[in-house]
């Protein structure tokens, strides 16, 4: 539909192109719509598609898209009814509808449509002919569904209250365009009133996106907030985000399937930028709660009786532990999506860390407090060691040694001082002692020959027992045989 003014209802929405063409109406020559209106509703309740009382026909007809002339795009249609009081069908393509200028002038458009200024005969000319309605043209997209749309518009013109009209999102979102291109407020209210409050689909949500545009500002505000963030809410996606990471490890420690979903989230987020700045804030959270909980516990400074001293380094030592293990699943997040970089990094600088973890380890009150504590803290050694070694993050030379070096130690305390070893953690050690030997692997000659001395311990009884360990000296003094290499191969 063209309309000349420029106000925002005006614009042509794209799921409409109608134009109803203002030059092939005639006015009536015997009396002006006005009075024929103000004669029947004096008598009678107007009727949608009255022919004997409608003081104005209106022709819908399907209009081609200048860019698509061709008539395969005019979907096929089929009259229901011959009955003149009815629709008038032409090809199957086009109908006429009598209606009321009184009650169309509740379509600002119509209103517009049916002012002084469009009637082109004057009322001189119009007493000396019998009276006749008003004649419009409204051209309405070619889809299966605009003629029934349009008519449901034009009948809706009737309904005093709209509040009921709406049953579905469809009909609204069918509705809602061609109220918006009549100017038909009331409809485009009711339509709205009915978006704001009921689900949507994905395919839904895509045609209120479409239309939101040629909404007024304060119709379209309840929508907007509900189909994106405001501007001072930009950061609300990666703010949703740690929030359900942080719930996910601090307010469900035990419920593995929280975590279960919560990864799923992960793995399907969009952005993985932000899951990683996310995933790293949470890493600094982690691990500086189990770094201050073993270094008050490595060093205390209580003043008061022992019971009172037990219980403090018992909440440590715990604290450290339930910390350990959201460490864990942080760091098995974030190689799974490969951002690990940052936690490696920040892993091979922690002296101060390793060497309170190597003092509390020589001691014996943690085995009956915390007895899986050790294994927690390997196992994230080991989860980011073996990301190193197989290339999924590609560390430096100088991270990869001190990784090696701060590590190695604690890994020897632990075999030390945990006994009698389970399977499992001696399974955990095994994995840990060889990843560590493949890494060692990777530095430099001079690097590798001082860490090798300290996986000295990694040796058995049963020489048999220790492959890895044969294999990375066996590798370095293959090396070492060899000549050295000059810089001039000419």
């Amino acid at each position: 539909m063209t309309i000349g003014s420029s106000k925002k209802r005006q614009r042509v929405l794209p799921t409409s192109t109608s134009t109803p063409s203002s030059s092939s109406s005639t006015i009536s020559s015997a009396t002006t719509p006005t009075t024929t209106a103000t004669t029947t509703t004096t008598t009678t309740k107007p009727l949608f598609n009255d022919r004997n009382s409608g003081d104005v026909a209106i022709r819908l007809f399907f209009e081609l898209s200048p860019f698509d002339s061709s008539p395969t795009a005019i979907p096929p249609f089929t009259p229901t009814s011959t009955n003149e009081n009815n629709s008038i069908f032409e090809n199957g393509i086009q109908t006429q509808i009598y209606l009321h200028s009184h009650v169309l002038h509740r379509s600002k458009y119509f209103s517009a449509l049916l002012s002084d200024r469009w009637q082109t005969q004057t009322q001189s000319q119009s007493q000396n002919q019998t009276q006749k309605p008003l004649k419009l043209n409204l051209g309405i997209p070619p889809t299966p569904t605009s003629l029934q749309s349009y008519r449901t518009v034009l009948q809706l013109l009737y309904t005093p209250d709209l509040s009921n009209s709406i049953d579905s999102v469809s009909t609204a979102l069918d509705l809602l365009p061609i109220a918006l291109e009549l100017l038909f407020e009331d409809l485009v209210k009711s339509c709205v009133t009915y978006l704001e409050s009921v689900p949507w689909t994905e395919a839904e949500e895509q045609r209120v996106l479409s239309i939101v545009p040629f909404l007024k500002q304060d119709e379209s505000q309840e929508l907007l907030s509900r189909l994106s963030p405001s501007a001072t809410e930009s950061d609300a996606s990666e703010e949703m985000l740690h929030s359900l990471v942080s719930s996910a490890i601090n307010t469900y420690p035990n419920m593995a399937f929280v975590k279960a979903f919560v990864a799923k989230l992960l793995r399907d987020y969009s952005s993985r930028e932000s899951a990683k700045r996310v995933l790293e804030a949470e890493f600094e959270k982690c691990i500086g709660v189990v770094k201050e909980s073993l270094e008050d516990y490595s060093s205390p400074d209580f003043r008061g009786d022992h019971n009172e001293t037990e219980a403090i380094q018992r909440l440590n030592l715990h604290k450290a532990m339930t910390n350990g293990k959201h460490l864990l699943w942080l760091i098995e997040r974030m190689i799974e999506l490969r951002v690990a970089d940052f936690a490696v990094k920040a892993w091979s600088e922690q002296a101060s860390f390793t060497a309170d973890l190597q003092r509390a380890f020589r001691d014996d009150a943690w085995r009956n407090i915390v007895p899986g504590l050790p294994a927690v803290v390997l196992r994230c050694t080991s989860k980011l060691a073996n990301a190193v070694a197989a290339g999924t993050i590609l560390a430096s030379k100088q991270v990869r040694k001190k990784l090696v070096k701060e590590w190695l130690p604690v890994l020897i305390v632990c075999k030390d001082n945990v006994s009698p070893m389970s399977p499992s953690n001696k399974s955990l050690y095994l994995e840990l002692e060889e990843t560590l030997l493949r890494i060692i692997s990777t530095l430099p000659m001079s690097d590798s020959q001082e860490l090798l001395q300290q996986c000295l311990s990694f040796s058995t009884r049963n020489v048999d027992d220790c492959p890895h360990l044969l294999t990375a000296f066996n590798t370095w003094f293959r090396r070492a045989a060899r000549p050295p290499q000059t810089d001039d191969l000419c």
